[in-house]
């Protein structure tokens, strides 16, 4: 008498690749491509599907993730795997590079829509700040022989659109809603409006004109979106909006925006120590800047200048905020793009001013003090003519609470402890209306710096208050790890 044999084959994940015209092997072929080389085996596939194998976390939500993509919709990784509620993490970790290897051309950047519409508002990814050859690879465009090519549309005028008159008028406002309370306010409704504008995208039907007012505008809301993740220390998302911006800016031909977002790339890669990406990428921006406005070109020497100074490259940093001087000197403000509005002869000083004082505490650290302080009291001197002692009451309360930070930080590393607390005194304030935990950061290191300086009066009396406002920010999520290689494969 035969021995019946038991089915034991995963229908439903058998159904979704179906729909999705994927076989288990091109299945792990495209998590291969998205994740990485090495992420999954590709036989595992055909165990899951024939045998009812169950992979290891992460691999369910990466599948789940891989084939949403192919269908179009949400699936999740219950659909696949029926019986595994609650026994996986909902949350799907990516690279912030993953999916943004494809050609430079519109086609590729509304397959990014695509992603970001399909991971909705509530988007339980999480993006991993890459680093690197995966960062260099995801600015490929810039890099080499080809910077200097321009494959976007013509800058042709459009008839007027109600809709996209009225999606041009609300990024100013969002900007300067940034310059007050900080990148960790709003962020997620500049990520809707992100989302709003690759919608109007998605319906198609528009002139090309018209698109390119719509990447345009896309350009500038994922940069505003990519400074605001910065600013509250979502490294990686802020990246995957960089990247996104990137695109959306080439496709339209719009230079200038292609040259900022490079630019705060690179002072990203070196804010988070990444000093030879942050080269990389300064370079590249400044290439791309060659036919900017001067007042581009000066906001891209002075990132560049900051990468110099994490690099170590003092002199270079130097010759870099002089020239940037230079060509804001020049400026034409009828030219102008309308987000140069915050770029100012001091406001140049300022950054010059915390690139020499994080050049100054490094020179230090290494051994050299005298060469140190000289770099710490050109960075004091710079800083005290900025915002750090502005009324909490005038604008740009961001840069004033970043800037005061610095100074503090400054004055600390130099032994003026009474400076340092009459600094963090008016810092403190301003994080009642200000949510940037980049600056919270540094007034974190700033107490972990005083706690050892408590024989100080001054320093004894401020500490409490100081650790008391800082016990009342709200949770900073947890600094992304750069993604440095690939998943198991089971």
């Amino acid at each position: 008498m035969a021995v019946a044999t038991t089915d034991r084959s995963n229908h439903t994940l058998t159904a979704h690749l179906v729909e999705a015209g994927l076989t288990p092997r091109t299945l792990a072929r495209e998590m291969n491509r998205l994740f990485g080389p090495g992420t999954l085996a590709e036989t595992a596939p055909y165990y899951w599907r024939d045998a009812g194998g169950v992979p290891r976390t992460p691999l369910p939500a990466l599948t789940a993730y891989t084939i949403s993509r192919h269908i179009g919709r949400v699936i999740t990784v219950t659909d696949l795997w029926p019986g595994l509620t609650g026994t996986v993490e909902a949350t799907l970790v990516l690279p912030a590079s993953a999916g943004m290897d494809g050609p430079w051309n519109l086609h590729t950047t509304m397959l990014i829509a695509e992603d970001w519409l399909l991971g909705g508002l509530v988007d339980r990814r999480i993006f991993l700040s890459v680093s690197g050859a995966t960062l260099i690879h995801a600015v490929s465009a810039y890099l080499g022989a080809q910077d200097h090519a321009s494959g976007g549309m013509s800058a042709a005028a459009s008839a007027d659109d109600p809709l996209v008159d009225q999606i041009e008028a609300s990024i100013p406002r969002l900007q300067l809603l940034d310059d007050e309370r900080g990148g960790a306010a709003g962020l997620s409704y500049v990520g809707a409006q992100v989302r709003a504008v690759l919608l109007v995208l998605r319906e198609g039907g528009n002139t090309d004109a018209t698109t390119r007012r719509l990447l345009v505008a896309l350009a500038d809301l994922t940069q505003l979106a990519g400074w605001k993740a910065f600013d509250a220390d979502q490294q990686g998302l802020a990246q995957r909006y960089f990247f996104t911006g990137l695109r959306a800016a080439r496709d339209a031909g719009y230079r200038a925006m292609e040259a900022h977002i490079l630019a705060d790339l690179a002072f990203q890669a070196a804010s988070l120590g990444d000093t030879a990406d942050g080269l990389t990428l300064g370079a590249a921006a400044w290439r791309t800047a060659d036919r900017s406005t001067p007042s581009v070109q000066a906001s891209v020497l002075s990132r560049l200048a900051y990468a110099n100074a994490a690099a170590g490259r003092v002199d270079d940093c130097e010759r870099a905020w002089s020239r940037a001087r230079e060509r804001l000197a020049v400026r034409q403000p009828d030219r102008d793009p309308a987000w140069m509005y915050y770029l100012t002869d001091n406001h140049l000083d300022c950054q010059a001013g915390y690139a020499m004082i994080l050049a100054g505490r490094q020179t230090v650290a290494n051994g050299a003090a005298t060469d140190g302080r000289a770099l710490l009291r050109k960075g004091e001197a710079l800083l005290r003519t900025g915002a750090y002692a502005r009324h909490p009451n005038e604008p740009y309360q961001r840069r004033a609470l970043y800037e005061g930070a610095w100074l503090a930080l400054g004055y600390t590393a130099h032994g003026k402890l009474d400076d340092a607390c009459a600094a963090v005194r008016m810092a403190l304030p301003r994080l009642d209306q200000v949510r940037s935990p980049r600056s919270v950061a540094l007034l974190s290191t700033l107490a972990g710096e005083m706690r050892r300086r408590k024989r100080n009066q001054a320093v004894a009396d401020l500490l409490p208050e100081l650790e008391t406002a800082l016990a009342r920010q709200p949770t900073r999520q947890l600094r992304s790890k750069p993604w440095t290689a690939p998943v198991s494969t089971r």
